[in-house]
């Protein structure tokens, strides 16, 4: 079969596997609904977190920021893993325990306030919403370009996919939905890996070909992308850092923390039958995301080499990187580069008539490189590769088989597919579960409520879709304001209401209003929303609209600590909570009687 037949065939089979599912796992109560019935076993269950965790972002982005960013790029292994740790050890075991559907159900009863749930609610949908424009657009990515279609179209078919097996099934078919996802992409991540690690270093295990030597030479593989990426006038790739030092920590920070605050991958851990199960499953789950992690910064190396190779001859056959004719003519570029151009994420621009790609950093400071470029005539970098395609890319760069392309294709869908399904579960639990149920109608009956729940989900569903097709200004990086909306208001809030029996509701509502609050101001004023007045103190603190140099996107870890601030101090000028409340935080804290809980009250 040609590469296009294959790819509809590989895709169709995984998308009828994804609605057999839901079919079979249909959702009959709101305990199906919301968490599965409570009854899935830990690996199943670590198994689906991972699918959900590891969105659009972790498969088709994160080793493509690797690429582009080199070193500095291990933030997001850091900050995504270390989160992930946090929420594991930190807070799904005392969730569980405390035996709730909801996060927001969680903090309304824990700070006695259905306006801090109503509040929670508020701050989840921000997050989530946010959140899900980056995967229904990476949805909208990977079907433009593997299925032929738009990338609104693509959009609309991920729409009609999530609703089959979502709103029929609820979190019960959705976990069953997201194992089979995690199956199909972690192959789809893997096996291209191994394939390419055996072309470059003759190492089986992508792990160990990134410490590896480059096939027919004496370097080592990082040892080699250095040289050739230096001689080209970028960065040296195991050196560069994200910015200064600071917004390196903070962003890690951030992006943990807001890894841990996120209610999607929360909600997984209520549909587990115990607290041990609930430890288990956290457990399971980092050992099915590690296989993924550890193999991306192979992935993000060995990716970038081969583009390289591909537009350079002189990479792998030696000599002049910027010889003329080291470099590749563009009428003889290879299929692979041609079908990425018709996406618009991969750009040739001929700025000086040679009919030549010249694929080098013309904003370096090497003084050689520099040199060279002015000899050969050049008058600028030629090819703009956005960091999104290099793993969908990745398998064609390399000629793999053409199994082995459509295998990635249905890997990226299943990923970004998979955390959509969950982010949209987590919205339409708080609207039906804590609006409905918690505040407007606390008297509707079961049956009730899980009709609303469903339609809660498919007005999530077009919201979501249409915020995909018209993403708003200020969401280039919605992935990483979602991680930060977490980071400043949840995150704080379910800490305290774990480990700080005395916070009350008048502090944990502070806080999260304020960590809310800055973060958005702060992000937003970069965006150019508005401004921070008084050039003077803005350029003391690092330059227009900055903080010390700290990008919008690592600002979350500042919020959070706005957050944590203002609600101690405004707790210290109110009264304690209620001694009941006191002691059920004893309760969730302390193992005894950590049995069996089954959400329902």
């Amino acid at each position: 079969m040609d590469l296009q037949t294959t790819i509809y065939v590989v895709v169709g089979l995984s998308f009828a596997l994804y609605i057999g599912i839901a079919i079979w796992a249909r959702a009959g109560s709101t305990s199906e609904f919301y968490a599965a019935g409570g009854q899935v076993g830990p690996v199943m269950n670590g198994m689906a977190t991972a699918a959900d965790w590891m969105s659009a972002a972790s498969f088709i982005s994160m080793a493509g920021l690797i690429a582009n960013m080199g070193y500095g790029g291990g933030l997001f292994l850091m900050g995504w893993t270390g989160g992930y740790v946090l929420l594991a050890m930190l807070l799904a075991p005392y969730l569980r325990k405390f035996g709730k559907f909801t996060v927001p159900q969680f903090i309304g009863d824990r700070f006695y306030s259905k306006s801090a749930s109503t509040l929670a609610v508020i701050c989840l949908l921000t997050a989530s919403t946010t959140y899900i424009i980056g995967q229904m657009t990476g949805v909208g990515v990977a079907f433009s370009r593997f299925l032929n279609v738009s990338s609104d179209t693509g959009i609309y078919i991920g729409q009609a996919i999530v609703f089959l097996y979502a709103v029929f099934g609820g979190m019960k078919g959705i976990t069953y939905t997201q194992v089979a996802q995690y199956i199909v992409l972690i192959f789809a991540y893997t096996i291209p890996a191994i394939f390419i690690s055996l072309q470059l270093t003759g190492n089986f295990l992508p792990q160990l070909g990134l410490g590896g030597t480059f096939s027919g030479t004496d370097m080592s593989l990082l040892a080699k992308l250095d040289s050739v990426v230096t001689d080209l006038g970028f960065g040296k790739y195991t050196t560069t850092t994200a910015g200064s030092t600071l917004n390196m920590f903070v962003y890690t920070l951030s992006l943990m923390i807001g890894t841990a605050g996120l209610p999607h991958v929360i909600m997984r851990f209520f549909t587990v039958p115990s607290v041990k199960d609930a430890r288990s499953s956290a457990g399971w789950a980092l050992i099915f995301i590690a296989i993924l992690y550890t193999t991306a910064p192979a992935v993000a190396a060995m990716a970038k080499l081969n583009l390289h190779a591909t537009v350079n001859t002189a990479v792998k056959a030696g000599g002049d990187l910027y010889a003329p004719e080291a470099s590749l003519k563009y009428e003889e570029r290879p299929d692979w580069m041609k079908r990425w151009e018709k996406t618009g994420l991969l750009k040739f621009e001929d700025k000086n008539g040679d009919g030549r790609i010249q694929y080098y950093n013309d904003k370096t400071k090497n003084d050689a490189a520099k040199a060279k470029m002015d000899a050969a005539g050049w008058k600028g970098n030629e090819l703009t590769v956005n960091p999104d395609i290099m793993v969908m890319a990745n398998p064609e760069i390399a000629l793999l088989p053409n199994w082995v392309i459509a295998l990635v294709a249905a890997g990226g869908l299943a990923a970004a597919l998979s955390t959509a399904a969950g982010l949209l579960m987590a919205i339409s639990s708080a609207v039906s579960h804590d609006l409905v149920k918690g505040v407007f109608m606390p008297n509707i009956s079961e049956k009730g409520e899980l009709m609303a729940g469903k339609i809660a989900m498919a007005v999530a569903i077009v919201i979501s879709g249409w915020l995909g097709l018209n993403p708003p200004g200020f969401a280039a990086g919605t992935v990483a304001l979602a991680f930060g909306i977490a980071a400043s208001s949840l995150f704080p809030a379910i800490m305290m209401g774990i480990f700080s029996k005395k916070m009350n509701k008048e502090g944990a509502m502070a806080g999260m209003l304020a960590g809310l609050a800055v973060t958005l101001f702060y992000v937003f004023a970069h965006k150019g929303i508005f401004f921070i007045k008084g050039t003077d103190f803005v350029d003391m603190i690092g330059g227009p609209n900055s903080f010390f140099g700290i990008t919008p996107e690592a600002f979350g870890a500042v919020g959070a600590l706005v957050n944590f601030i203002v609600a101690f101090i405004v707790d210290k000028m109110t009264k304690e909570p209620p001694e009941h409340i006191q002691h059920m935080v004893e309760a969730v804290r302390i193992p005894r009687g950590s049995k069996l809980v089954d959400g329902a009250h």
